[in-house]
């Protein structure tokens, strides 16, 4: 009797350092960090998009090439499955994604509390908050001293930042000074420093479909974000090139900012 009373003593103690082990495992350490990364894979509709090379149709059925796309992403949030938010530290939260550098499509967010995330949430642009803050605090992607070129994706004469821009050739472009039937989508506008202008800051909210990013220690998950730059002439209003070719701090702005803003979409999570 003796011995049956030690063995279920036993197997009642193993049962608990089992229950206490998995509970250990299941909970998120408050101290513990982990990794997320965010991709940004550029597309058009179904189909890869080639700068330069490729041709598309847009929803009024005029044939276009993208011959550049740059557009900024700023103040990142991860959202977790209990309704909490992780918010990326804010000086460190802004980028410049561009279809001409591979490098400049992955977002790594480092020491993400561990937990289960079910959406993120950002800015595409950047907000009226930095747009105005001392030239001093507006460094990296964000110096518009290292805007030049192409890249070139501040204003001086209006103080402020292009948030997309997108270029290329299509048939139905006027011909410019160069020769060339060229579309430009200069897109900006933070809604005004000392006077109300055109606020084009969108903030897009991007869901897991269901799936749960599992941010830990040891497991880095990966979101693959597809970005599908058909939307800019599609939506809320279809734009046309031959009507609006030449598109950059006009009440126009407008409705290609409300287009591109749904043009991000998550296609799957890697954990």
């Amino acid at each position: 009797m003796k011995n049956i009373r030690i063995a279920g003593y036993l197997l009642l103690t193993a049962s608990l350092l089992v229950f206490t082990q998995c509970k250990k495992d299941d909970d998120n350490d408050p101290n513990e960090t982990g990794h997320f990364e965010m991709e940004f894979d550029n597309i058009v509709g179904g189909e890869e998009l080639n700068l330069g090379t490729g041709t598309y149709t847009n929803a009024a059925g005029e044939t276009f090439s993208v011959t550049l796309l740059n557009y900024y992403i700023s103040n990142i949030e991860l959202i977790r499955a209990d309704g909490s938010v992780y918010a990326m530290p804010q000086d460190s939260s802004y980028f410049l994604v561009k279809e001409s550098d591979d490098a400049s499509h992955a977002i790594e967010i480092e020491d993400v509390p561990a937990g289960d995330y079910t959406s993120v949430r950002f800015v595409v642009g950047v907000d009226s908050l930095r747009n105005t803050m001392d030239i001093g605090q507006r460094t990296g992607v964000l110096d518009p001293a290292n805007n030049t070129g192409d890249d070139n994706m501040y204003w001086t004469w209006n103080s402020g930042y292009i948030f997309f821009k997108m270029e290329g050739l299509s048939p139905q472009a006027p011909v410019d000074p160069g020769g060339l039937n060229k579309y430009r989508f200069h897109i900006g506008g933070f809604g005004g420093m000392s006077s109300p202008t055109i606020n084009n800051v969108k903030t897009v909210t991007l869901d897991f479909n269901g799936v749960k990013a599992l941010v830990r220690k040891d497991a880095h998950p990966h979101a693959h974000i597809f970005v599908d730059v058909a939307k800019v002439f599609e939506g809320e209003t279809t734009v046309k090139i031959a009507e609006n070719s030449t598109v950059m701090f006009s009440p126009f702005s407008v409705n290609i900012a409300n287009n591109y803003q749904h043009m991000f979409v998550v296609d799957h999570i890697h954990q």
